[in-house]
């Protein structure tokens, strides 16, 4: 009987050995500011390595921008982001990059603090404060491992067979490469980063408005942004909102406005006090 039952449990594969690993609680964290449990079972180590390998590579295959002026508005506005997420990110060595890129009105950042802007942003950002509701949602998928989950997720779909490949080692560099995380936040095919799917970027909304608002930029230009992003894109042909891996506009302002009164206390409250590396 206790033959049978060893040969059993040697049969078991790999996908049910990462789903007891998943049951037993292991290789999840707490996301900041909204404390969802999450699941991360790629190392920080290996995602921070190869995010900073794929952002030298994209300086490279990308114009960067020589405008004074954008990098400077960039990098002071990073820089007062960076300082309310440190505890989030202790690990980060950022970098803030302006790219010359007018037809994209996006951004992104990566594992290991590494933050894209392109020049296309600058259409619908009127002020400092809208640029801080941006970065901040940018910074906010970092802080909260999205490119982790986004990762492991694709190994539990892939029945485990990452988990057996070593990435749950304390590097990981085995199992990834540039590309791979390039493709895990949708840079593969250009400079184009629509990788999350709804809920995360709605989290990322969440999270962004309150880093935006302790760094004592005013929360309300987040819903100005949003705005102004859907003013530029009337009439544009796209995917029905429930299709799409952005929530639809209305739906993100929303909930900002749902979170605006404690937003506005955290703004007034970083007004009040001098600027400082502030906790969760």
């Amino acid at each position: 009987m206790h033959s049978l039952t060893i040969r059993k449990v040697a049969r078991i594969s790999p996908g049910l050995v990462f789903s007891l690993f998943l049951l037993l609680g292991f290789g999840c964290y707490q996301v900041p500011v909204t404390g969802r449990s999450a699941l991360n079972t790629v190392s920080d180590e290996a995602v921070n390595k190869m995010s900073r390998q794929a952002f030298e590579e994209l300086k490279k295959s990308h114009p960067v921008s020589h405008n004074r002026t954008l990098n400077a508005r960039v990098q002071q506005v990073g820089e007062r982001l960076a300082k309310v997420a440190f505890w989030d990110v202790p690990d980060a060595d950022w970098e803030f990059v302006v790219f010359e890129v007018p037809n994209q009105i996006n951004a992104f950042a990566m594992g290991g603090g590494k933050v894209g802007v392109f020049t296309g942003l600058f259409k619908i950002i009127q002020n400092d404060d809208q640029l801080a509701a941006v970065l901040g949602h940018e910074i906010a998928h970092v802080a909260a491992k999205h490119v982790n989950e986004k990762l492991s997720d694709d190994m539990m779909v892939q029945g485990g067979g990452l988990l057996v490949g070593g990435i749950l080692s304390t590097t990981g560099a085995a199992a990834l490469t540039a590309n791979t995380v390039l493709q895990a936040y949708g840079l593969s095919t250009g400079l184009s980063s629509v990788s999350f799917d709804r809920k995360k970027e709605k989290e990322a909304d969440h999270i962004g408005v309150m880093y935006m608002a302790r760094a004592g930029y005013n929360p309300e230009e987040a819903v100005r942004v949003i705005e102004n992003l859907e003013s530029a894109t009337a009439g544009l042909a796209g995917p029905p909102a429930f299709l799409s891996t952005h929530p639809s506009h209305p739906e993100r302002i929303l909930q900002l406005m749902d979170l605006m009164p404690k937003a506005m206390e955290a703004y007034e409250h970083s007004r009040s006090k001098p600027a400082t590396i502030s906790a969760r």
